[in-house]
């Protein structure tokens, strides 16, 4: 039997879907930022044991701003 591997991603309604395909986005939940999965500062902030249960994913930047984030000052400058 196969399974299919699913995430749980935010939409741009604001709620949680399961979805087929990784986020390419992440975000904090609290702050209403998104930002790219490598950026610097995200990683800082889950290094010191914070920011991880407020973590949520995104699909890609169009439903990130749909929802009400905006983008992290760090990673996605301007």
């Amino acid at each position: 039997m196969s399974h299919v591997r699913t995430w749980t991603l935010i939409g741009q309604d604001g709620r949680a879907y399961e979805s087929t395909e990784p986020g390419t986005l992440g975000a904090h939940r609290g702050a209403k930022i998104y930002g790219r999965l490598d950026c610097r500062a995200a990683r800082r902030a889950i290094a010191r044991g914070g920011y991880v249960r407020h973590r949520v994913f995104f699909l890609d930047e169009i439903t990130a701003i749909a929802a009400g984030y905006r983008p992290c000052a760090v990673c996605m400058p301007g």
